[in-house]
């Protein structure tokens, strides 16, 4: 029996327990879904008529409060005693007391209302009374509520008794506070003023109307908001107007405005909720409630979790009881497959092993394919490639492996799997491939032409190859250097091939990290015969024994650029005589100098074969050039320091002798004296002349201070000749002559 065979019987029970427990749990899952969906329905209907309930009681208290505001207006129109404070431009003390208890009689039998002004436009005086602020007579300006001012002003926006709601601000013993009302706006006819002659203003608490709306609930239980007359949507809890999108007034606009009583679904401040509302009354006043969709639907979501949560649990315990059962009547076979697993695995990784060998040895040509069984020894270990028909080898090389091994050390031969793999998937579109793991830095991938053309691949080729690069920087950030062969036909060409493209792959140096090499172009640079540069290496010579660094590196990069267009063994071996070139130049500096310098390059540089690009050959030579330059300059340094010294030591001790210049400096130290005088002037900024005729007339002046000498005693121990140059000299440098200098210091 086949292990498939064998494989599909041991799952024969546990698909039939598996497929049972399925039909479960779909039966589950749907019969609940379709409740879900139900139940929500149900759920926002049973909200949206308790929200609109509320809101159409809100709406009801509204227009009563409305009438009866009406009705108390008219009544204190009729008023005798409030009318005077309407009409009379100044009632008396009499009818304003009286006035005011029947405002404040008002005020206490309707518990609803927050407060009643009486303005008179004459007088320009308010009458107030209030629950919460102060009462009295008040001004404009000392009236606290400024918000009646702009209503008044504004009166024709108003139709009269119409609620107008707000929020304003009252004065009391407590401190200023808001007030929440509605306000009903009563004035008597207009003159040709145009202003209001007198009015009665009724400010009704928002909170006797809108205990239906739930003011003061949180925000996750809903808003309730007013879309007024105005086209404004006012929040029922504090009454001012609601800043909102343009999509959110759209919403309005086409949803709810002047349409019937209902719900929507909809996102509204960028939540998704159950937005119901009213249809207009008779104040053309629509009233709205925004109720956070999973405030509503909370329950039914939790239900669904729960089923969700149940049908889970019937689901794995009908899996793991499928495998159980399965596991107890099949085991035998469970074996045997096991077994067969294990046998399968150890067969592909041993083919993978063999293959990969043979077609190593054939690469390296320690085996060859000459006859007929030596080929079917490839076909038997899964070796599908054609060694007779036209073929390609090519190589593929890692940049920046130094890097790559300190990051990826441990996975480098992983990641060159992986590179096999991207080539092998990306070349079979196009060629019969085989990718075979060298142990070293790169990898080869064989390429069989599949077409029987005899036109040249070259351009599908690099196109295959860039394809290659591209996915490798890609999904495996390493970058490839690739050398492709040209074509061969016969299996004994193979190694040929595989020592052509290596040799050509070295040429990295020269055309740096990510290189497409043919290396037919290699192959005829063998013809040209290389002379090595003997006048620059000369001139390099010179340039680093007189501290010309930067003509020293640009000497070198031109000496190693040219033997690029030459066999990379000629590369190596110029590398190498310019290595001999700077060890000997380094060995002299040093036994010139005395420098800390190691005299061998073969502990600081590795050979040619080590670098990848010509920039790490020149940053390597280049680093040294520097550092001799370094240690040069502070070693000239050091002696010009010392030199300097040295002069003034000389003419502090022989200030007093008359043969001290310059040339008898420079004759005592037994150098040049233009090469003495340089070094001083460039370190010090004066002239050896200059800083001895400075130490004579110093200790001149000190002889004149501290002796009765004669002034012709004193130049001659100051090292002057002549007493008459002496004097000149110390005038010039301070102004006075030696006899007068003694005597203004002496008194």
């Amino acid at each position: 029996m086949s292990a498939v065979h064998l494989k599909n019987n041991g799952k024969l029970y546990s698909k039939l327990l598996f497929t049972i427990t399925l039909c479960i749990v779909l039966t589950l899952l749907v019969s609940s879904l379709f409740y879900f969906f139900t139940y929500m329905q149900i759920d926002l209907k049973k909200a949206y008529q308790s929200d609109v309930s509320n809101l159409t009681q809100t709406s009801k208290e509204v227009i009563s409060m409305t009438e009866s505001a009406q009705s108390l207006s008219f009544q204190m129109y009729r008023t005798f005693n409030v009318a005077k404070l309407m009409f009379y431009t100044e009632p008396n003390i009499y009818d304003v007391t009286a006035a005011m208890n029947e405002l404040n009689n008002y005020l206490n039998s309707m518990p609803f209302i927050e407060s009643i002004y009486v303005y008179n436009s004459a007088n320009g005086l308010f009458y107030t009374a209030s629950r919460q602020g102060e009462s009295g007579t008040f001004s404009k300006e000392e009236l606290a509520d400024k918000g009646i001012l702009d209503i008044l002003g504004n009166f024709q926006q108003y139709r009269p008794f119409t609620p107008i709601p707000r929020t304003y601000t009252t004065v009391s013993l407590a401190g200023e506070q808001l007030t929440k009302a509605y306000t009903y706006l009563g004035f008597d006819a207009i003159g040709k003023t145009q202003t209001v002659n007198s009015a009665v203003i009724i400010n009704i608490s928002s909170a006797w109307i809108n205990k239906d709306i739930g003011v003061n609930k949180s925000d996750s239980e809903g808003k309730s908001f007013i879309l007024d007359n105005q086209e404004r949507l006012l929040s029922g809890d504090s009454l001012l107007p609601r800043q909102l999108s343009d999509k959110d007034n759209a919403l309005l606009t086409n949803k709810i405005r002047n349409k019937e009583s209902g719900y929507i679904v909809a996102d509204f401040e960028g939540k998704k909720s159950l937005v119901s509302y009213t249809s207009p009354d008779s104040l053309d006043w629509q009233y709205v409630r925004v109720t956070p969709y999973k405030q509503v639907t909370k329950a039914i979501y939790s239900i669904r979790n729960m089923t969700i949560l149940i049908a889970a649990v019937i689901l794995v315990i009908g899996l793991f009881i499928s495998w159980l059962l399965s596991r107890m009547l099949y085991r035998p076979i469970h074996q045997i497959m096991s077994k067969m697993n294990i046998l399968e695995t150890e067969k592909r990784n041993s083919s993978y092993t063999i293959r990969q060998n043979m077609l190593r040895s054939l690469i390296q040509g320690s085996q060859s394919l000459q006859t007929s069984t030596q080929l079917q020894r490839l076909s038997h270990v899964g070796i599908t490639f054609d060694f007779n028909s036209r073929y390609r080898v090519v190589l593929l090389k890692i940049d920046q492996l130094a890097a790559l091994r300190q990051t990826r050390g441990d996975d480098l031969h992983v990641y060159k799997f992986a590179i096999m793999n991207i080539s092998g998937e990306i070349g079979l579109k196009h060629y019969r491939v085989e990718t075979v793991d060298m142990d070293a830095d790169y990898v080869i991938m064989l390429l069989n032409r599949l077409d029987d053309t005899d036109e040249s691949d070259d351009e599908l080729l690099r196109t295959v190859l860039g394809q290659i690069q591209q996915s490798s920087l890609d999904y495996l950030k390493i970058g490839l250097s690739v050398t492709y062969s040209p074509e061969a036909y016969q299996a004994q060409h193979l190694s040929h091939l595989y020592k052509l493209v290596k040799e050509a792959s070295q040429h990295r140096l020269f055309y740096g990290h990510g290189c497409l090499i043919e290396a037919q172009d290699i192959m005829g640079l063998k013809s040209k015969e290389y002379i090595f540069p003997v006048d620059r290496e000369r001139k390099l010579t010179d340039a680093l024994m007189t501290s010309k660094t930067e003509e020293a590196k640009k000497l070198f990069a031109e000496i190693v650029q040219e033997t690029a267009a030459y066999p990379i063994h000629v590369v190596q071996l110029a590398i190498s005589h310019l290595t001999m070139t700077v060890n000997n130049i380094l060995f002299t500096i040093q036994k010139n100098n005395c420098l800390d310098v190691e005299a061998s390059l073969s502990i600081h540089i590795p050979s040619p074969d080590h670098f990848e690009t010509i920039n790490e050959v020149n940053d390597i030579f280049f680093s040294l050039f520097d550092d001799i330059q370094t240690k040069l300059s502070a070693k000239r340094s050091t002696k010009q320091s010392d030199l300097i010294r040295k002069i003034n030591e000389l003419i502090q001790r022989e200030y007093a002798n008359p043969n001290l210049s310059l040339n008898w400096i420079a004759d005592e130290l037994d150098m040049s004296s233009i090469y003495l005088s340089r070094v001083y002037k460039q370190q010090t900024l004066s002239a050896i002349v200059d800083v001895i005729n400075n130490v004579r007339l110093e200790r001149a002046q000190e002889h004149l201070e501290n002796t009765d000498w004669s002034i012709v005693d004193i130049a001659v121990k100051s090292g002057y000749t002549s007493s008459s140059y002496f004097h000149r000299m110390f005038k010039k440098s301070f102004g006075v002559t030696p006899s007068d200098y003694r005597k203004m210091k002496l008194g």
